[in-house]
């Protein structure tokens, strides 16, 4: 039903957000978390079906764990430098880019194998910033 009148919509931060860890999994504070196919966080991989999230903020064990049993929190909605697998040049400026590992990106899908990260805004030579 659409509305007639004002509404108190209520809202968010999402600049951090904790979200909750995918079983077996340990994630690194500062790496490159992916959402899997449950919804649940987990380290970057060379997977299909994943979907980038942002960076750990802080470290998680939830390698003895089932789904959901701890959170992790999550930085969004800046861009992060993650490492380049060798096969980004400054030509790959505003493409996208692929997950290797929780700390590497790369040009291409890997013929099908990669999820796709983000858009690579800047290239320099400490790695590759993502948004």
């Amino acid at each position: 039903m659409a509305l007639a009148k004002d509404r108190n919509t209520s809202y968010m931060n999402t600049s951090v957000i904790a979200v909750a860890v995918a079983a077996s999994s340990e994630i690194f504070a500062g790496s490159l978390v992916v959402i899997n196919a449950s919804g649940y966080a987990a380290p970057g991989s060379t997977a299909t079906g994943l979907k980038y999230f942002g960076r750990a903020d802080e470290y998680v064990d939830n390698s003895a764990g089932a789904n959901g049993a701890k959170h992790v929190k999550v930085r969004r909605g800046v861009a992060f430098d993650w490492a380049n697998d060798g096969s980004i040049t400054q030509a790959n400026l505003g493409a996208t880019c692929y997950i290797v590992d929780d700390e590497t990106v790369a040009a291409t899908d890997g013929t099908g194998t990669r999820s796709a990260a983000g858009t690579i805004v800047a290239i320099d030579s400490d790695g590759v910033w993502v948004e």
